[in-house]
């Protein structure tokens, strides 16, 4: 029990830090004058105030953190940020209660898009940066945010990192101290943010938009400053650079970092995630186009193309814009694009889902079995991408993958015994743990998750956890074995 106080000191230094990043909506509610700036000072206070009580009061325990306690401090983390993110909602929002609230914080957080508010183009413009400001700060983690500046964390820096870090690769390394591999990722990250905001404001968007889609786009988080979604602007530029801009973030951050360092294009054509990524993206794209033409829901293949390409590319990356509403389209259009969302992303990128290379790990394997069967005395590898991949490593993937659709079912047979129908119970969930946010049925594109009642919120609330932290993170708490000594 006593290892508790070193997570609590480093949650309350975590606290009083991120505090910091409600000067933003501070500053926009100042330009704006919308009547918002109280409630984000009181929050900033509130937040800092929790933080420091925290800290002082467990600051002389400096232990390193175990292994094991990345896992703890990850979960505390998302929670508890969470948890206080709700402090500018419910003061800002007459009669929103907490359980709205913290759905809509536990979405942006772990970039799912997921909303039950409504009347965004209404609402004051500092409470919708701050939940795009959510998402962008998930985008990357909240925890390699603060590897990158609490040097104070030691050796369970490492473990946190590896904790929060997507994927099953988690053991390589950009630079050889965590501190700068963290902050790498996030100058990378800021840097091709800057970029989508002139990109976008060059394509029409306002500066206020361009940087609030800018910040979910990245993160593939998906908020919108419009009830409509992207469907407001109706612009084929727009849609053009938030299209390319998704493809960018469904890329692992690393392979950006080592472009940028190296000043060539060729990591993008070494890394097998993303070659399959976009493969996958662009046939699709094209294949649904022409399955929507050919059922005769657009006059012409080009307008198909339009509107299969950005919302396909969208839901796939998990990131949940929508120009139309697709779910009036041949149901095996917007199936295919839920189902592209459990595979597509890269590990190390911003995307939800099981992750391509584990998809990849997973095929070959499946094939690598077969060949033994033909051929028992052969020596059989299994490589992705020119690498061998350990036994350890595949042992843990089909492990991943049985938790994963054994966690879905049952998240979706819970919901369907609370009285959700099934159209909307499997869209919901694997619009959650995923963290794509638009699902099917109650919960399509056209609609959100106000109408669920309170217990289908909290579900779907711990169904985006898990996802964003890939199940493990958080199920491990949950094993007697973790609270042993």
């Amino acid at each position: 029990m006593s290892q508790v106080f070193p997570i609590a000191r480093v949650l309350g230094l975590m606290a009083m830090i991120m505090s910091s990043t409600h000067l933003l909506p501070i500053a926009t509610s100042l330009i704006f004058d919308d009547g918002m700036l109280l409630p984000f000072l009181f929050s900033m206070v509130f937040n800092f105030t929790c933080g420091l009580v925290v800290w002082l009061a467990t600051r002389r325990h400096t232990e390193d953190l175990r292994p094991r306690d990345g896992f703890l401090l990850v979960t505390l983390a998302w929670t508890g940020g969470a948890a206080f993110s709700t402090v500018p909602l419910l003061v800002a929002i007459p009669g929103l209660s907490f359980t709205d609230a913290y759905f809509e914080t536990m979405s942006g957080l772990t970039t799912t898009g997921a909303t039950v508010l409504v009347n965004l183009d209404t609402m004051p413009e500092s409470i919708n940066l701050w939940r795009h400001l959510l998402q962008w700060l998930g985008g990357m983690g909240i925890i390699v945010l603060a590897v990158a500046v609490l040097p104070l964390l030691g050796v369970g820096g490492r473990q946190i990192f590896k904790a929060e870090t997507p994927g099953p690769m988690k053991d390589a390394q950009l630079t050889p101290r965590i501190t700068e591999t963290a902050k790498n990722l996030w100058l990378v990250y800021f840097g091709i943010t800057m970029i989508c905001i002139l990109a976008l404001k060059i394509a029409g968007m306002s500066w206020f938009d361009a940087v609030n889609h800018s910040f979910s786009v990245l993160a593939t988080g998906g908020f919108s400053t419009h009830d409509a979604s992207i469907a407001y602007f109706d612009s084929v530029a727009i849609e053009a650079v938030l299209t390319y801009f998704m493809m960018v973030a469904v890329v692992n951050f690393s392979t950006h970092f080592m472009v940028f360092r190296g000043r060539s294009f060729l990591p993008y054509l070494r890394d097998p995630e993303a070659k399959a990524a976009w493969g996958v993206l662009i046939a699709s794209a094209l294949g649904i186009a022409a399955y929507l033409y050919d059922a005769g829901t657009y006059d012409n293949y080009w307008t198909a193309l339009r509107y299969a390409g950005f919302n396909l590319v969208s839901v796939a990356t998990s990131t949940g814009y929508a120009s139309v509403d697709f779910a009036n389209w041949p149901l095996f259009a917007p199936m295919w694009m839920l189902f592209l969302s459990c595979i597509v992303c890269s590990s190390g990128s911003t995307g939800g889902g099981i992750k391509m290379v584990r998809t990849q790990i997973l095929f070959q394997q499946a094939l690598r079995e077969m060949r033994v069967l033909l051929h028992p005395n052969a020596v059989s590898v299994l490589k992705v991408g020119g690498g061998v991949i350990p036994n350890k490593v595949i042992f843990a993937v089909l492990a991943f993958i049985v938790v994963y659709f054994t966690s879905a079912a049952a998240f979706a047979l819970i919901l369907l015994a609370s009285g959700l129908d099934l159209l909307s119970s499997v869209g919901a969930v694997f619009a959650s743990i995923n963290n794509v946010g638009p699902g099917l049925g109650r919960v399509g594109p056209a609609s959100n998750y106000a109408s669920l009642s309170d217990f289908q919120k909290w579900l779907l609330a711990f169904a985006m956890l898990v996802g964003r932290l890939e199940l493990f993170t958080v199920f491990v708490l949950l094993t007697p074995g973790f609270w042993r000594k």
